[in-house]
């Protein structure tokens, strides 16, 4: 059977308050599986008004009017209001992810924070970063976790390299077109990612008269082939789990009906063999219909001995 993994990264307060819940009824209903990635700090979600001076930002949020997806209060959250702890106020949902059986993860500590801060990071304020994370993760589920979904598709080459120190077994911080071994700068690092590969609704939404009538058609006609290891869908909290449910209702059964498992990530690496993946450089580009650079996967890497 064809599977196709669902990501749905959690990045606010009300994404986890009210989002989560949603998803996780609609999961159940429709017996689809889902790996739920978790912010696990301060919502510092207003301190994003910085990102109106970067290159594409403004145009992004017109096409997809963050403030109906988002809520004024959550907007405010870390400037005019402070912001919840969404690991100490959202627990017991968290823990409710989990006893409704579904894989849970590691999105980040702050996610503002990592996203806006990772890139240039040094090793101490990187490794600060994600062993709040993964403390928080430890104290809330009694068991550290496996894997880490990074906010914004940021990171940085410490934060590569922390991965297996934390115990994590597998990745997924950067796009790209199948599971590989990440190599940044010729340095191999040893956990697998397996990246988002298809486009998320807010990058489709408002391009080419693409709506949110029409978006499940787009996915839908991008998923009618499967490559060899499936597909991996990132979604939203905050939008597939709120306003755009309904569209996430169709692409579910739109999928199951085009043959498709819906899993998680834990099951895609559960079939993969490390030692057999492909190494691939991974490093920084650009995707349609978001702003800034992200970390994408590249070219395959031969080195000396396998060229």
């Amino acid at each position: 059977m064809r599977s196709l993994v669902l990501k749905i990264d959690v990045d606010t307060y009300r994404g986890t308050l009210i989002g989560v819940p949603r998803l996780v009824e609609l999961l159940l209903r429709h017996h689809a599986d889902a790996s739920f990635l978790f912010s696990l700090g301060p919502d510092h979600t207003g301190r994003a008004i910085k990102r109106v001076f970067r290159r594409g930002f403004m145009k992004k949020v017109s096409r997809t009017s963050v403030l109906s997806h988002y809520g004024f209060k959550t907007l405010m959250y870390g400037t005019l209001l402070p912001g919840p702890d969404i690991g100490r106020c959202c627990s017991g949902i968290l823990r409710s992810v989990r006893d409704a059986g579904f894989e849970t993860g590691i999105h980040c500590w702050d996610h503002i924070r990592w996203q806006d801060g990772v890139r240039h990071a040094d090793a101490r304020w990187t490794e600060r970063e994600l062993q709040l994370a993964a403390e928080r993760y430890k104290e809330i589920f009694g068991e550290a976790a496996s894997v880490h979904g990074a906010a914004g598709w940021q990171m940085n080459p410490h934060a590569l390299r922390l991965m297996q120190r934390l115990g994590l077994s597998y990745s997924s911080d950067c796009r790209g077109r199948h599971p590989f071994i990440p190599v940044w700068n010729a340095e191999i690092v040893n956990c697998p990612q397996l990246p988002t590969t298809l486009p998320t609704l807010d990058e489709l939404i408002g391009v080419d008269g693409i709506d949110e009538h029409n978006v499940h058609q787009q996915l839908l006609a991008l998923t009618r082939e499967a490559p060899a290891n499936g597909h991996v869908f990132t979604l939203h909290a905050e939008l597939e789990g709120m306003k755009l449910l309904p569209v996430f209702e169709k692409l579910l059964l739109g999928w199951q009906a085009q043959g498709y498992k819906l899993t998680t990530l834990r099951d895609l690496a559960a079939s993969l063999d490390p030692y057999y993946l492909p190494r691939h450089e991974i490093g920084w580009g650009g995707v349609p219909g978001r702003s800034g650079e992200l970390l994408v996967q590249g070219a395959e890497f031969l080195s000396e001995m396998t060229a």
